[in-house]
């Protein structure tokens, strides 16, 4: 597998389209036109999430790319950001993650519905539906930008990484020549994410009577995290706790998915009507 695309697509003097930033767009609007339709499947007005996108979209994006910069990225190259804060701010380099994303975006959401009196779990559950296809399709721009890749295979579908873009010790090409490959997890998890989209949505179809206020955040909320928990012992640029293979993420991970599952269970324990 070859990332076939020069990164930028053209430039404009100091301005430049990059692959990656159409992407993101691209996985955004997406996002929103069916996280807008299931609004309005809800019950809710369709003005009301367009007027809140961009309340969440900001922080969301802040918060990706804080929590990449001092939690996920490796610990030498923490160095360079603290020593040059305008890296901070080149989110097109890539370098965001989706966990400061919610974080930072579902605060902005639950603000934003408590000020103008919505229902904050009508409007998460529509965006959690959506969110696993905005995913699987941004993750191909880590594709054209070869990064999210993990340590050599075998495999017929391992992916070409050019030198400039090898983190170490694979920048030694004595040792992993131009001809090693790559586990492509930017591919693992982008056909996860498509998965867990077409089940969500049929779940929000096929058992739409059964589902409550806040059921389709709390599947997502397994869902994800459970595909990303394995994927991350492949990864090669995430800092480790020493001696181990896990990272801050498997933490995380480990948390969203038996929470959400034991709240999951304890909602639905006994039927709607009933009360203790």
């Amino acid at each position: 597998m070859y990332p076939p695309f020069n990164p930028i697509i053209f430039e404009f003097g100091p301005l430049a389209l990059r692959w990656y930033g159409l992407l993101m767009a691209i996985a955004v609007i997406v996002g929103a036109q069916i996280a807008s339709r299931e609004v309005t499947r809800r019950g809710q007005k369709a003005d009301d999430f367009w007027d809140m996108l961009i309340w969440i979209l900001i922080p969301g994006f802040i918060g990706a790319r804080l929590y990449y910069v001092f939690i996920q990225s490796p610990r030498d190259q923490l160095g360079d950001y603290l020593a040059n804060p305008g890296l901070i701010l080149q989110v097109w380099r890539g370098g965001i993650h989706i966990f400061g994303g919610l974080v930072f975006g579902a605060i902005a959401l639950f603000l934003y519905c408590r000020i103008r009196r919505l229902p904050a779990l009508v409007f998460l559950d529509a965006i959690a539906l959506a969110l696993p296809l905005s995913q699987a399709i941004g993750r191909w721009g880590n594709f054209i930008n070869q990064e999210l890749y993990g340590p050599p295979t075998m495999l017929p579908w391992g992916l070409r990484i050019d030198r400039i873009h090898r983190i170490p010790p694979y920048d030694n090409l004595n040792v992993y020549p131009d001809n090693v490959r790559f586990h492509p997890l930017f591919l693992y998890e982008s056909l996860w994410n498509f998965i867990g989209f077409a089940i969500l949505f049929w779940i929000s179809r096929r058992l739409n009577n059964q589902l409550r206020d806040g059921d389709m955040t709390l599947l997502y909320l397994i869902w994800y995290p459970l595909g990303r928990f394995f994927i991350e012992f492949l990864r090669t640029d995430s800092w480790f706790f020493p001696g181990t293979p896990f990272n801050v993420v498997h933490i995380l991970c480990a948390i969203s998915v038996v929470g959400s599952a034991i709240v999951l269970y304890l909602r639905h324990r006994k039927p709607p009507y009933e009360t203790a």
